[in-house]
């Protein structure tokens, strides 16, 4: 028997940083996806193993360790916690497929966490629901980053396109928000847990300028709904280019990512901003028209992915030998 689960990687269009601090956001799960298949070890070890990442670990789910016997550990941290926390330490063969770029700022951690914990409560038959998946998940990137938005794995395990407002109540934008965009990565990595903790360092040590900052955040998410809700793009793109010239002044663009941003616009992209947690990572750029200028353009110094967002959340399933 094998338990199969996919989740999609997500981008915040809204609300980056300022969630932490009880405003709302706005996220979408796009068509890129992570897939972790479990199923019974041949060996009494617990092996993990991803050829899209190169990497393969042997892991010591009780403790918390690991043998790396190649690549990067990175993402292992995500896996191997929700193991600790979610199951029997039996051992397992685990293989993890991505197409989500690691440390981008597409919700990677979350879309492998979320099919993790699918693929895992199906390997031992426990029932679930996404509300209980999405707070299991969160949990696991809390423990993780030591402090973490639920909005990833929200959109990681229902799909689509998600507000969520200041009383943390969820709700999904049943608008067919087809335009694409692109989305530039650097090379890079951006952490989450430490720009977070930096924007909270800065919050603090200059509250009467920060929390205006992160206060005038959360209205302009809430215009952003509206503007999605009337399909409004120029006003979207509009909200983008404000929304992160907020996140430059909490000191979380880095030159690389302002590069792209610029060059973005320059090209044609109606907004264009950090998506993500930055001090690397990724930006957004929403793309109506020259989505091919403006990729270009990017590529010429970074990465690129052309994509759209997408309703399907996680999926699960077991295949009978």
């Amino acid at each position: 028997m094998q338990a199969i689960a996919s989740a999609p990687g997500k981008t915040i269009l809204f609300g980056e940083h300022s969630v932490v601090y009880g405003e709302p956001a706005i996220a979408g799960a796009v068509d890129k996806r992570a897939i972790v298949k479990i199923k019974n070890s041949n060996n009494n070890k617990t092996i993990l193993r991803s050829f899209d990442l190169n990497f393969e670990a042997e892991l010591n789910t009780q403790s918390k360790k690991y043998i790396l016997k190649r690549g990067k550990p990175g993402i292992i941290r995500y896996i191997l916690e929700a193991l600790n926390m979610f199951h029997d330490h039996s051992p397992i063969e685990i293989t993890l497929s991505s197409n989500i770029p690691i440390g981008s700022g597409l919700g990677s951690s979350a879309a492998v966490t979320v099919a993790t914990l699918a693929a895992l409560y199906r390997y031992h038959n426990i029932r679930f629901n996404k509300q209980s998946l999405a707070n299991d998940a969160h949990k696991v990137e809390e423990s993780v980053q030591g402090i973490a938005s639920p909005l990833d794995t929200l959109v990681c395990t229902y799909g689509g396109l998600i507000y969520l407002s200041r009383r943390k109540t969820i709700e999904n934008l049943r608008i067919n928000f087809n335009t694409p965009f692109v989305i530039g990565f650097t090379s890079k990595h951006g952490n989450t847990g430490k720009m977070v903790r930096d924007v909270r360092n800065l919050k603090d040590s200059n509250p009467k300028i920060i929390n205006p900052l992160i206060s005038a955040m959360g209205h302009l998410t809430n215009s952003g709904k509206v503007a999605i809700l009337n399909n409004n793009i120029s006003k979207i793109g509009e909200l983008m280019n404000i929304n992160h010239g907020l996140l430059d002044a909490l000191g979380v663009s880095t030159a690389e990512l302002s590069r792209m941003v610029y060059l973005a616009r320059k090209k044609g992209a109606v907004g264009a901003k950090i998506t993500g947690a930055g001090g690397g990572g990724s930006i957004i750029a929403l793309c109506p028209e020259n989505i091919n200028d403006v990729a270009e353009e990017i590529s010429k110094y970074d990465n690129i992915l052309k994509t759209r967002f997408t309703r399907k959340g996680v999926s699960s399933k077991v295949k009978w030998y």
